[in-house]
């Protein structure tokens, strides 16, 4: 039941946000000010103060999107720069905390998405829970001169800033916060992790599927050129400050549906259809997270990461693809996507079994997210960090089981949130059934174990100790690497950031 306001004391000024549930319920604060007008490319500055007190009952709106999952709500508002503050109890102190970085393959999402609706997971773990927006798409990174890279990267730090300095006043502990995302958002936690601008801001960290990519500034810069000549503007910060942000992110998304058949031009990045990502500039992103945590940058931060076990299946499931693969398509994508000069026979090799469609997917699962996820946790345990590696198992029972354990299902059942439109895809009735509830449960105990304690139950990785790795299934249990076929093919080989052809 919602009850009366509550109200707490920022840097900034007085929020009044509501009880909900047993919790202190924040929504819509800003962390920076608006990023248009003379701030439009710019680095996210410190929000003004007020006088008097800010309802906190509405979401901020989303930043500009593009993609299939694009929210579109909220065109006109510019207030993008917010975060939403779940506490079981305001008025106490030292409860962990836990920040919620949304993915969106740097294009789309936003803290206003339904599956990342929080009373649920707040309740259960008994952490304080901070959700987050930050820019996206070209907003975010596009490459440009007069502007600084990376700019959504910033509007992270700068909101863990705020979390730094105002989450006691939310019953926190500033000294045990452990950030938390999937997809692009683990990938944005995977590079804050050596960045020197984060530094200190966060003890923990938790990345679920972690994307290998990363452009190198010229492609970043090659990809903004194509976009603003979509635009008619030129490829600097006045050029593009002059388009609406919502077109602009229009044009991205005419990009995206374009960039798979443009390999010619953009090389291997092409191929992800994905335009944007961090880019290493040498400044907040020095080097990959692959070369950076091995040297033990970033060894002081407790890792926790993993990934669903048939990741790309649903991005072939549902376009009805998945019976269609012929083996030219596979031998294609193994060729491309596999690691060194023969990659399709190493991949053929070691899967001598499986069809085409088979192989296609293994690959594709592989270099997005399974191998980046667990040559993460290789690269912290080499440095003197510690690292903990989980894989999820369990099968979604949408479809008859069709779509396995995909993409984003990890975050359904961590979010312990069923319906809407991307939790639909694996509950499209928004019913949960008594597996998915225990799953789900295992999963938050595990996490909310990790951001209090540093320990989520099962022992850390360790290449010379057999991978141990948590499987979360029906039946949840600790065995060495699953995916060591895959693992194997891939030994030896990097993750590097995509560069021009």
């Amino acid at each position: 039941m919602t009850g009366a306001g509550v109200e707490v004391r920022t840097v900034q000024g007085a929020v009044r946000g509501e009880s909900l549930e047993g919790l202190a319920v924040f929504r819509g604060i800003p962390y920076a000010r608006p990023p248009v007008g003379a701030l439009r490319f710019a680095a996210p500055q410190e929000p003004e103060a007020w006088d008097g007190v800010r309802e906190a009952v509405r979401f901020g709106p989303p930043p500009p999107q593009s993609g299939p999952f694009r929210a579109t709500e909220g065109r006109g508002e510019t207030d993008w720069l917010t975060l939403n503050v779940w506490s079981p109890d305001p008025g106490g102190s030292g409860v962990p905390v836990l920040v919620w970085i949304p993915g969106g393959a740097y294009v789309s999402g936003h803290s206003g998405d339904p599956m990342y609706e929080a009373t649920s997971l707040a309740r259960h773990s008994g952490l304080v829970v901070v959700t987050l927006n930050y820019r996206v798409g070209a907003e975010g990174f596009a490459e440009l001169p007069g502007a600084p890279s990376n700019r959504g990267l910033l509007d992270q730090v700068a909101a863990l800033r705020w979390v730094r300095e105002n989450i006691g006043r939310f019953g926190g502990d500033a000294d045990r916060v452990t950030v938390c995302g999937q997809s692009a958002g683990a990938g944005s936690i995977a590079t804050l992790m050596a960045a020197p601008a984060a530094e200190g801001l966060f003890r923990r960290a938790v990345t679920q599927s972690v994307p290998g990519l990363y452009a190198t500034p010229r492609l970043a810069a090659g990809i903004t050129g194509s976009l603003a000549a979509r635009t008619g503007a030129e490829p600097t910060a006045a050029g593009l400050g002059a388009v609406d942000p919502w077109q602009l992110a229009d044009a991205v998304g005419a990009l995206m549906e374009e960039l798979p058949g443009l390999g010619e031009v953009w090389g291997d990045a092409a191929r992800t259809g994905m335009p944007f990502s961090p880019v290493v500039d040498g400044d907040l992103v020095p080097d990959v997270p692959w070369r950076t945590l091995r040297d033990g940058r970033a060894s002081g931060v407790e890792l926790l990461t993993g990934h669903t076990r048939d990741e790309f299946r649903p991005f072939l499931l549902l376009p009805g693809r998945l019976e269609k693969v012929t083996e030219e398509e596979a031998g294609a994508a193994l060729r491309a996507l596999g690691p060194g000069p023969d990659g399709e026979h190493a991949y053929r090799a070691a899967y001598p079994d499986a069809p085409a469609a088979r192989l296609f997917e293994l690959v594709h699962s592989d270099v997005l997210f399974r191998i980046p996820s667990v040559h993460l946790a290789d690269a912290q345990s080499a440095g003197g960090g510690t690292a903990y590696l989980y894989e999820l198992c369990w099968p979604a029972p949408a479809q008859g089981g069709a779509l396995g354990s995909g993409h984003a299902l990890d975050v359904s059942l961590l979010f312990g949130n069923y319906a809407g439109p991307a939790a639909g895809l694996y509950f499209p009735d928004g019913a949960p059934t008594a597996e998915a509830l225990a799953v789900g449960d295992a999963i938050r105990r595990s996490w909310a174990s990790f951001a209090a304690h540093g320990d989520p139950g099962w022992p850390p990785y360790r290449a010379t100790e057999g991978r141990l790795t948590r499987l979360f299934d029906a039946t949840t249990g600790t065995a060495p690497y699953p995916e060591e076929a895959s693992r194997r093919v891939w030994e030896g080989y990097g993750v590097e950031p995509y560069d021009l052809p």
